[in-house]
């Protein structure tokens, strides 16, 4: 038996608009003798709007124009597909029925063992298929740099039209900045109660510190680097309390959150009652339960009353107490607690 034997040449028209390709099978009697029902012949690839396409032909059925012996669609053969949508890699549409076997021989399509299809692709681009077919052009985009410009106005002050000050320290700002970031300095700044005559605050209960870290997250959004309260010392921790304290004051509520954050990290027997009565007095409702939670345990709970915060929680939020007793403690630490 004659090896089997076929070719394809082609012919891209217009690759933005469609595409006619033409399979050309040599070795036809071969391929129909050699190839079972449900096995083609499939042409190489070829693109047309940024995907790769093939021609599968079934000599004995299974699965575009044949042409005539000019080279023309044969107008009773042509097939046309309006919209098919190709879900996936590998996906493929066309006709069980092109051509009967005999009809493909009687009418003499075949010369010299060897016919032609022509298959013309249209391809209709999605958006997100469109993002695909552009996928070879990258443009990287840098991250913002706002904050990294706020933070160089923050440093050098041009333009800062308001002056804090805070423990005997001045500090300078823009108030447009501090308005945008904060209701109370808004108010402040430019409502009924701003400073008309001169540019100068005065702030009270609050350490210059303490000042100049929510200065700075103000305008970066971020805490000072030697401020991020990493390593759980007393010192951190006590540094985020009164920064809580000071984002409650001003209404700034994403650092009360970070504070906050950083306190239920490092609830322990010498600090849970400072945190407990800040939860209390500034409504931090998570620090609070975590406070709880780790006074479930009676011996956190002794280690809590002998620590320096425990007569301040005591005589200011005496109400957690009550709460504390009711939910956690024996009847016997009950008596003991209420008693001090």
């Amino acid at each position: 038996m004659a090896e089997l034997r076929y070719n394809i040449s082609a012919a891209v028209v217009a690759e933005t608009e469609g595409s006619s390709y033409v399979f050309k099978v040599d070795g036809y009697s071969s391929a129909k003798w050699k190839l079972r029902n449900g096995e083609p012949l499939v042409s190489k690839l070829f693109s047309v709007g940024g995907y790769d396409w093939a021609v599968e032909y079934y000599p004995n059925g299974g699965r575009y124009d044949v042409l005539d012996r000019n080279g023309h669609p044969v107008s009773k053969y042509s097939r046309t597909i309006i919209g098919h949508t190709f879900s996936k890699k590998g996906s493929s549409g066309g006709y069980h029925d092109f051509i009967d076997r005999g009809d493909l021989e009687r009418a003499l399509y075949v010369r010299d063992d060897n016919f032609s299809i022509r298959c013309d692709v249209s391809v209709v681009v999605k958006d997100n298929d469109q993002q695909k077919c552009n996928q070879s052009v990258v443009v990287v985009v840098p991250p913002s740099d706002l904050l990294r410009h706020l933070e160089g106005l923050l440093k050098n002050m041009d333009g800062a039209d308001v002056i804090f000050r805070v423990s005997g320290e001045e500090f300078s700002a823009h108030r447009a900045v501090l308005a945008a970031r904060s209701t109370v300095f808004k108010a402040e700044l430019f409502g009924a109660m701003k400073e008309k005559e001169c540019g100068l605050v005065e702030v009270c209960d609050m350490e210059a510190d303490i000042f100049k870290s929510l200065l700075h997250y103000l305008y970066t959004d971020s805490l000072p680097d030697d401020r991020t309260c990493g390593d759980g010392t007393i010192g951190d921790v006590v540094m985020a309390g009164h920064l809580l304290v000071a984002a409650d004051r001003y209404n700034i509520e994403r650092l009360k959150l970070i504070c906050e954050d950083i306190l239920c990290r490092h609830v322990d027997s010498k600090m849970v009652a400072t945190s407990l009565a800040l939860a209390e007095q500034h409504s931090c409702y998570g620090l609070k339960e975590a406070c709880l939670q780790f006074l479930a345990s009676p011996s956190n709970v002794e280690a809590m009353m002998a620590s320096d915060g425990y007569e301040h929680l005591k005589s200011s939020c005496p109400s957690v107490l009550k709460e504390l007793v009711a939910r956690f403690l024996p009847a016997q630490l009950k008596a003991v607690l209420m008693s001090i």
